[in-house]
């Protein structure tokens, strides 16, 4: 049986379904949703340009909109994973 590998980013997963990005691992307290909100293609690329950013806590008791803790827009992935990555750590650290 092959393992199942997972991509991570600073030490910590990322999965990806459709245009949602989910950084951090569910069996933390927070996680960041990034969700791609326009593409522009560069070749037979589709290049990210604008992503929204989200700071959201795991609390499975908690309602939907009660669990974002921050959000923004960023241009470009790497822009809006970087910022993400410093939230996620922020939170995590209890800061």
């Amino acid at each position: 049986m092959a393992e199942e590998k997972v991509l991570t980013y600073k030490g910590h997963p990322l999965m990806r379904k459709d245009n949602l990005i989910y950084y951090g691992s569910m069996a933390d307290s927070h996680i960041i949703m990034l969700q791609i909100l326009e593409t522009k293609k560069v070749g037979e690329l589709d290049v990210a340009t604008k992503v929204s950013v989200q700071l959201q806590l795991t609390d499975p008791a908690a309602k939907s909109r009660d669990r974002v803790v921050k959000k923004g827009e960023k241009d470009g992935l790497y822009t809006a994973l970087d910022f993400g990555c410093v939230w996620l750590e922020r939170a995590l650290a209890g800061k």
